[in-house]
């Protein structure tokens, strides 16, 4: 691993007592400026070709399912890349790391605008969805190590809705690009990668590595919070000497409430993307909306959830030990507004159940990422991040992307909504096991 992406060494000196609690504020504010920032550009990055897809199938001549298999290029790529780059990054400067991975990306954005040849397309797809396996793990791993359980979910959160300010600001600069550069597609590429690089920049000067980097104590002898695992360890390590291959197995493979999470993730998911990915095609080919209108409609949607979001994760720090039941109860507010957003006709009640599904919806995809990093050991966040991940990408947005546009164009949209139905069905039922194991650990704990 390159010097400049190593962890950065425990300081020489200490703050003194005095001034810990100022000085962890000021830094932690900073390290969260950087990873919402920078995961922002990551998802902005991200985004383009999703929002574009319809001018692309206009102007290119690509089928859905051509536009389909680009998609789930990116989810086959990004799958594996989590699970590898996910791991790095726990021996990595996640902060470091971070910019990077989102420099790369801008990079193969800027090569995006540079082809229309449908081949390469996906080959870019997949070299950026290696790139973009450097973000989420990273960002997940900082929060672990500069806040403790109790203000985590908030943080949590707030690092969350920069992925919904990502989705407005992309479609803001795509609508922008197009208005100036008389609708050049190439523009809206290049636009988005040169605005990476420049937060990229930003993260590398506001963000930290570990808080022990700094001077100050680790956030368990700040907070007094420890991870207990499954069979009910203490630990409070943020560095170990195991190789990555060694947590993957010891900390992650063989916890059952590890693959719980992550396949009730891998649902959400299929949900998740299901609906996001196609707002455009659905609601233009399907239900009559006006094209433009639909392209707006999915940075209106990511905004909606910004609030509903920040109360969720301020109320999983209250209830931090009944996360399953928070997801539990969202998602049965999923299926109900599943049932208007497919069967209504009125485009003002499909467009308020599509608000409120995504928003239901942003409360368990949020908590259960939350959950499976605060159940295994500091220096495995970025392993379990990356291992779940790996599910969510590999089989979530394959399944909600090239399977369900093959579907549709096979079957018509009758067969996504199953698809959906079915994969919102599975997550219920691997929260209750959540639920009941999370309560198993209230009890040991308690106990402690």
């Amino acid at each position: 691993m390159f010097s400049f992406l190593k962890p950065a060494p425990d300081a020489k000196f200490k703050i003194p007592d005095s001034k810990v609690h100022s000085i962890y504020r000021l830094h932690q504010l900073g390290v969260l400026v950087a990873i919402f920032i920078g995961y922002a550009g990551y998802n902005i990055i991200r985004q383009v070709f999703s929002i574009e897809q319809h001018d692309l199938m206009q102007v290119y001549h690509f089928s859905r399912t051509q536009i389909g298999i680009v998609l789930s290029c990116f989810g086959v790529g990004y799958g594996i890349s989590k699970l590898f780059m996910g791991a790095l990054s726990d021996k990595s400067n996640p902060n470091h790391y971070l910019a990077t991975g989102l420099i790369i990306s801008s990079v193969l954005n800027f090569c995006f605008g540079t082809t229309k040849n449908f081949l390469i397309m996906c080959g870019l797809m997949l070299l950026m969805a290696i790139a973009q396996g450097m973000g989420a793990g990273a960002c997940q791993r900082i929060i672990q190590i500069w806040w403790g359980k109790k203000q985590r979910g908030l943080v949590y959160a707030i690092w969350g809705t920069s992925k919904s300010c990502a989705a407005i600001i992309c479609v803001s600069i795509v609508n922008l690009t197009l208005f100036l550069f008389s609708h050049s597609l190439r523009m809206v590429f290049f636009s988005t990668g040169i605005l990476g690089v420049i937060l990229a920049i930003i993260v590398l000067i506001v963000g930290n590595d570990r808080p022990t980097s700094v001077g100050l104590p680790s956030i368990e002898d700040y907070t007094h919070d420890e991870v207990i695992l499954d069979n009910g360890k203490k630990i409070k390590s943020e560095l170990t000497n195991l190789n990555i291959f060694q947590i993957l197995y010891r900390y992650i493979i063989k916890d059952k409430l590890v693959w719980a999470v992550t396949l009730t993730s891998m649902c959400l998911y299929v949900v998740n993307y299901g609906i996001n990915s196609w707002i455009p095609s659905y609601l233009t080919q399907f239900k009559g909306f006006d094209p433009n209108y639909t392209k707006w409609l999915v940075g209106i949607v990511s905004i909606s959830i910004i609030p509903v979001s920040l109360i969720i994760g301020f109320l999983s720090g209250i209830f931090k030990n009944y996360r399953g039941v928070i997801c539990f109860i969202s998602m049965l507010g999923v299926i109900i507004c599943l049932s208007f957003y497919f069967l209504s006709t009125n485009h003002t009640l499909i467009v308020i159940s599509l608000i409120l599904l995504m928003n239901f919806l942003s409360a368990p995809t949020m908590l259960v990422g939350l959950i499976i990093n605060e159940v295994v050991p500091k220096f495995a966040v970025g392993t379990s991040t990356g291992f779940m991940g790996f599910f969510q990408y590999i089989v979530g947005e394959i399944a909600a992307t090239a399977f369900i546009g093959y579907l549709v164009d096979q079957f018509g949209w009758t067969a996504c909504i199953i698809v959906l139905y079915v994969a919102a069905g599975l997550s219920l039922i691997f929260l209750i096991y959540i639920i009941f194991i999370e309560n198993k650990l209230n009890h040991q704990n308690k106990k402690i």
